[in-house]
């Protein structure tokens, strides 16, 4: 379910992270697109937005029923630069990749993938569930870790938290006093909010900058009405926001600090210049072995030449 990023997300450029300084509730609608078989909400990167925190993309897919014959996965494909972060409410996907990492995931397990200089994978559809549902995103290596090794972890369990009418699972980082056995190179966290009615208020960090994703349901916040298919930025300058639901929501909220580096993202890739990129993509075409090899039933992925060649 990985990418890739157009020019309609993001401006193929190196640019730095739009700040807001301040507490708002800015709504910014997905972009539709497809990837693979699946039509996806894309969340993140956004014009001019294109990172909250660390997190630089995100594809909220589902829910769909699946039908016979048909399959969601995703063929052999690189990556640099990134953590892909793989979360699912429903269904199952078994992931492969360059390290020989074979892994299945089901819905309340996380997968989390580094690439550093470079890896390789897939995500194959075992076509067993009846639903899919699911979430996909990134996260941006700084550059003390962006070139280096490649790693693959797989949480079957992750640490929850007890919130007024609501619960909360942490995927990355710390919340609320209780920390993520996940990987993270950067100061940054991600949780899933089961939120049951009324009203919840969740702590944050005031020099964090936060955004919520609804994922089933609807929320208010600040009085703002926030449904699946929008980026809710909350901004910075918050210890904490209130959430108030008339119906069970799920919804993921993301903070972190505000990424320090301009980053340029294309295809599958998050960089720091054009030619980094231009070598990359050519690197993958080339099969040279830097992205190493996926044993995979599924087609390897090609891409041609950026726009800017």
């Amino acid at each position: 379910m990985s990418g890739p990023v157009a020019t309609d997300d993001a401006a193929p450029v190196p640019e730095p992270a739009d700040q807001v300084e301040g507490p708002v509730v800015e709504l910014s609608p997905a972009r539709r697109t497809q990837v693979g078989n699946l039509a996806v909400r894309r969340v993140l990167p956004q014009r001019p937005r294109r990172t909250v925190g660390s997190w630089c993309f995100l594809d909220h897919a589902g829910p769909v029923a699946a039908e016979p014959g048909v399959s969601f996965g995703i063929g052999p494909h690189p990556h640099m630069g990134l953590q892909t972060v793989t979360w699912l409410l429903a269904g199952e996907l078994l992931h492969l990749d360059s390290l020989g990492s074979e892994q299945l995931i089901r819905p309340g397990q996380l997968n989390l993938m580094t690439a550093g200089h470079g890896v390789s994978h897939a995500e194959e559809d075992p076509a067993r569930a009846d639903e899919v549902h699911a979430v996909q995103l990134w996260v941006a290596q700084p550059s003390a870790t962006r070139d280096g090794p490649a790693a693959f972890e797989h949480h079957a369990e992750l640490p929850r938290v007890e919130l007024d009418h609501a619960d909360g699972t942490v995927l990355v980082g710390d919340f609320a006093g209780t920390d993520s056995p996940a990987r993270r190179d950067t100061a940054h966290m991600g949780v899933e909010l089961a939120l049951r009615g009324a009203r919840t208020t969740v702590p944050l960090r005031p020099d964090d900058e936060h955004a919520l994703v609804v994922l089933e349901g609807r929320v208010t916040v600040d009085g703002v009405a926030v449904e699946p298919g929008v980026l809710a930025y909350l901004g910075r300058g918050r210890d904490e926001c209130a959430l108030a639901t008339e119906t069970p929501t799920r919804a993921l909220l993301l903070g972190g600090v505000p990424f320090p580096e301009p980053i340029l993202m294309w295809w599958n890739f998050v960089g720091r210049t054009r030619q980094e990129v231009s070598e990359a993509r050519r690197q993958w075409s080339a099969d040279d072995g830097r992205f190493g090899r996926v044993h995979s039933s599924l087609e390897r992925i090609g891409v041609g030449a950026p726009p800017w060649e």
